[in-house]
């Protein structure tokens, strides 16, 4: 699909000017809002609402302004070269350094897409009783399906209907509860390390800054390209594109956000330790009722449908990027990347005996690559090399290299308390 929108003169079809224009660039980033509103930050954030309240709210806010920041820049690679961040890393990292860093993305991308099917099996089973391997099966061929046969047009309507539906559902959710909001507030903002908390504080971190989003979000941007060569063209779909992000980064904060503050009412009020979402059943039926139940397990359900399929996406244009090639599913390389993430990830599925622990652990893993692709991001959008005019500036490399620092840190805290 992205082979063929880079191969065509888009002059003809630019936007015209106008402020209905911005509109036209809304869905790219709500595709990446889907990997961190997937069934991995379920059992990331449940965990910490139902094991230390609203205190750690705060790494959810940090994470979605981390988020906002590596995605508008990665994004930015792809306007501005028509390069995805896989293909880049290719053309322009020595082959021995570039196969390395791209193999420990398709890693983290199969650790990704074993945590969106796990969620989806556990709705499936919440609702249907449907045995959570059987439900694996299930959702892998359906998200197969929808890949290798729908474009990506209609494969975005799909994403922002259910980015809408898991809203909805929160927010019916959180209406039941009585939110403690002025803890809230102190939590959101008010860095705090609970004894015990690391595991936790760093699920949640890898659960929000994904490295296939990164990947994905500098591939499908270029959904949006009209005209390279025209660098009036180029400014506005920056700017464009940067509301597209933040828009859809705050609605994943909320989302977030929304899980913890229920976990936190619910489990939390009642010190109730969460070692499963199927536990969702037996715990929020008395407080909150039964339609309550159902409306977590049909979310839960779009979550992970919608997550392995963007998954799944992230994983082709990682492989296609090896051959210095685009996401495009008629290619056999983004094809074999798509199905070497889900089936890989299926038959892990079969030998993890305890999947919230699985679904924890697959965050952390995603955490511990994650300073890889962010140095590898920010020295190739600081490269005039490869970005040209459009590089970043002093200040942007700054802050970037900062975050990728304050990632690694957090890392090196884990492995202490893990050892300690």
């Amino acid at each position: 699909m992205f082979r063929f929108l880079r191969n065509i003169d888009r002059k003809d079809y630019r936007p015209r000017h106008g402020a209905l224009d911005i509109f036209k660039f809304i869905g790219p980033g709500l595709l990446v809002t889907v990997g961190f509103i997937d069934p991995g930050n379920w059992a990331s954030n449940l965990a910490a609402g139902a094991d230390y309240g609203y205190a750690l709210l705060w790494m959810v806010t940090l994470s979605t302004i981390m988020l906002i920041l590596l995605q508008h820049n990665v994004a930015h690679l792809g306007i501005a070269t028509g390069l995805c961040l896989s293909e880049a890393t290719a053309i322009y990292i020595k082959p021995k350094y570039s196969k390395i860093l791209l193999i420990t993305a398709m890693l983290a991308s199969v650790s990704t897409s074993l945590a969106e099917i796990l969620g989806g099996a556990i709705a499936l089973n919440m609702l249907f009783d449907i045995p959570v391997r059987a439900g694996a099966i299930l959702v892998t061929v359906f998200v197969i399906i929808m890949l290798f046969t729908n474009s990506y047009k209609l494969m975005e309507k799909w994403i922002i209907a259910f980015v809408s539906v898991i809203g909805l559902s929160f927010l019916y959710e959180l209406s039941l509860v009585d939110i403690d909001w002025n803890s809230a507030v102190q939590g959101w903002v008010t860095p705090s390390f609970p004894k015990g908390s690391m595991i936790v504080i760093m699920s949640v971190l890898g659960a929000v800054v994904m490295p296939h989003n990164l990947f994905l979000h500098s591939e499908i941007i270029q959904s949006r390209q009209w005209n390279l060569k025209d660098d009036k063209v180029i400014k506005r779909q920056l700017k464009y594109e940067f509301f597209d992000t933040l828009f859809s980064m705050i609605v994943g904060w909320a989302i977030n956000s929304a899980m913890i503050l229920l976990a936190a009412a619910t489990f939390f009020k009642t010190r109730t330790p969460v070692s499963e979402l199927q536990q969702a059943n037996h715990l929020l039926e008395p407080l909150l009722g039964n339609n309550a139940v159902i409306v977590f397990a049909v979310a839960l359900l779009f979550s992970g449908l919608a997550s392995t399929i963007t998954s799944g996406m992230a994983a082709g244009t990682i492989f296609a990027g090896m051959f210095k090639e685009p996401y495009d599913i008629k290619d056999n390389h983004s094809r074999l990347g798509v199905a070497i993430s889900l089936i890989v990830a299926l038959g892990i599925i079969f030998l993890v005996s305890n999947p919230f622990s699985g679904l924890i652990i697959s965050q952390m893993c995603l955490s511990i690559q994650l300073p890889f692709t962010i140095f590898l991001q920010v020295y190739l959008t600081s490269s005039e090399k490869v970005m040209g005019k459009h590089k970043n500036t002093t200040f942007s490399k700054i802050t970037l290299y900062a975050i990728g620092i304050i990632v690694t840190l957090l890392n090196i805290a884990l492995f202490v308390s893990m050892l300690s």
